[in-house]
C-alpha cells in the first residue's frame, strides 16, 4: 500500500518542474508508475478501478447540471467529433496493418491503447482472447496518455491563445445558457436543507449506483451487447444526479469542494495504478517488437486528434476550451481531461467531454470487433 503513495507523492513533485512554461501536473505520476512498473512493483487493480470510479462519478456530478444545457446547443457536433476520432483512428489502424504487415491483433491492441480505451481493450479481449491485443495496448496506452495530455496544453499556446481569457468567455457563455430565472432557481436550491453537509453521502450512492448500472449489458446490433463499465456507468449516473439536484426539500447537490478533492484522488489512484500495469515489461516489448510501434501508436493518437479539434473548432466554431473537453471525451482520456481542467482552472469543460464520451465509447467497442 505505501508504494501507491510513493509514487503520487513523487508524480506530484514530478509534475510541478516547469519546462519552458510547461508542466505535466498530476499526469507526472503516470510517468513514475511506469517507472515502479518496470521494476516490478505493482499497485492493486482494486485501488486503480477505486480510483476510476471516484474520478467519473465526480466528472458527471459536475457535468450534471450543465451536460443538459451544453447537449442540446450542439448535440449533432459532440456526436460526429466522436464518430470522427473513432473511425479515423480505426482507419489509420487498418493502413498500418495492411502497408507494413503487422498483426490485426496487436494493430487492435495499439489503437484501443492510443486511443486510451479500456472499455475497446475488453471488447477486442473479449471478441478474440489473444495476449498480443494486450501487448499492444501496452505499447500505445502510456504515450496515448501523455500524448493527449500535452495537446490540450500546448495547442493553446501554439495558437497564441489566452486560456485565462477564453475561461472567463466560457464561463460567461455558460451563464448566458441559464434561464431567467437562474438566480431565483440558485437562491431556492441555497435556502434547502442539505440532505447531508458534506456530500459524501451522495457522492458515495453514486458510485455505488453507477457501478451496477455500469455492469448491464446493452444490446446492439446482432448478438453484439455493451456495458458501460466502471467509466461509463457512474459517470452517467453522476450526471444523472447532478442535474437532479434535489428531493422533494432536501438538496443533493455534492458541494464543489468535495467534488473537487474526490476528482483529484480518484485519477492520481487511477494513473498510478494503469502506469504500473503498463510498465511491466516495457523494455522487453520494445526490444521484441522495435520502436516503430511506437510511431504508429503516436499517429493513431495525434492524427483522430487534430481532425476532431479542427471539426469542433473551424466547422462547428465550438469555444476552444469546449473544442479540447469533447476531444478529451472523443479520445475516452480521463487524465487529460483532468489535466485540461487543471490548465483552464475551470470544470465547466466536463460538459462537453461528458457530452462527447458516450458515442466515442460505443463506437470504439463496435470498431474493434469489426477490426477483429
Amino acid at each position: 500500500m505505501e508504494i501507491v503513495f510513493l509514487i503520487i507523492a513523487l508524480g506530484y513533485f514530478a509534475g510541478e518542474i516547469k519546462f519552458k512554461g510547461i508542466k505535466l501536473g498530476n499526469s507526472a505520476v503516470l510517468l513514475v508508475a511506469l517507472f515502479f512498473g518496470h521494476f516490478g512493483f505493482a499497485v492493486p487493480t482494486l485501488i486503480r478501478n477505486f480510483g476510476l470510479v471516484f474520478f467519473v462519478a465526480s466528472v458527471g456530478l459536475t457535468a450534471g447540471p450543465l451536460f443538459f444545457k451544453t447537449i442540446r446547443q450542439k448535440a449533432y457536433a459532440y456526436f460526429l467529433i466522436g464518430v470522427i476520432i473513432i473511425a479515423t483512428g480505426g482507419i489509420i489502424t487498418l493502413c498500418i496493418s495492411v502497408f507494413f504487415n503487422i498483426p490485426r491483433n496487436l494493430m487492435v491492441g495499439l489503437l484501443t491503447g492510443a486511443l486510451t480505451s479500456t472499455p475497446g481493450l475488453a471488447a477486442a479481449l473479449n471478441c478474440l482472447d489473444n495476449p498480443m491485443i494486450s501487448v499492444g495496448y501496452g505499447i500505445a496506452y502510456p504515450f496515448g496518455v501523455l500524448e493527449v495530455v500535452l495537446f490540450v496544453q500546448l495547442l493553446p499556446r501554439f495558437m497564441h491563445v489566452s486560456v485565462e481569457k477564453e475561461s472567463e468567455e466560457l464561463v460567461q457563455f455558460i451563464a448566458d445558457m441559464d434561464s431567467k430565472n437562474h438566480h431565483t432557481e440558485k437562491a431556492l436550491r441555497q435556502s434547502l436543507e442539505p440532505l447531508e453537509p458534506t456530500g459524501i453521502l451522495i457522492f458515495i450512492c453514486t458510485v455505488f449506483l453507477g457501478t451496477l448500472f455500469g455492469n448491464l449489458e446493452i444490446p446492439l446490433i446482432g448478438e453484439t451487447s455493451i456495458s458501460l463499465g466502471m467509466s461509463g456507468g457512474p459517470l452517467f449516473l453522476g450526471i444523472i444526479i447532478g442535474n437532479i439536484r434535489q428531493i422533494a426539500n432536501k438538496s443533493i447537490e455534492v458541494p464543489k469542494a468535495t467534488l473537487d478533492v474526490m476528482r483529484e484522488f480518484g485519477l492520481v489512484l487511477f494513473l498510478a495504478g494503469a502506469g504500473t500495469q503498463a510498465g511491466a515489461g516495457f523494455l522487453q516489448v520494445v526490444m521484441e517488437y522495435g520502436v516503430s510501434l511506437f510511431l504508429a501508436g503516436a499517429l493513431i493518437t495525434l492524427i483522430p486528434m487534430l481532425i476532431g479539434f479542427l471539426l469542433a473548432y473551424k466547422i462547428f466554431k465550438l469555444n476552444i476550451l469546449i473544442s479540447l473537453g469533447s476531444i478529451c471525451g472523443g479520445m475516452t482520456s480521463t487524465p487529460a481531461l483532468g489535466s485540461l481542467i487543471t490548465t483552464c482552472k475551470t470544470d465547466m469543460v466536463v460538459a462537453s467531454y461528458a457530452s462527447t464520451y458516450p458515442t466515442a465509447l460505443i463506437f470504439i467497442v463496435l470498431l474493434v470487433q469489426l477490426l477483429l
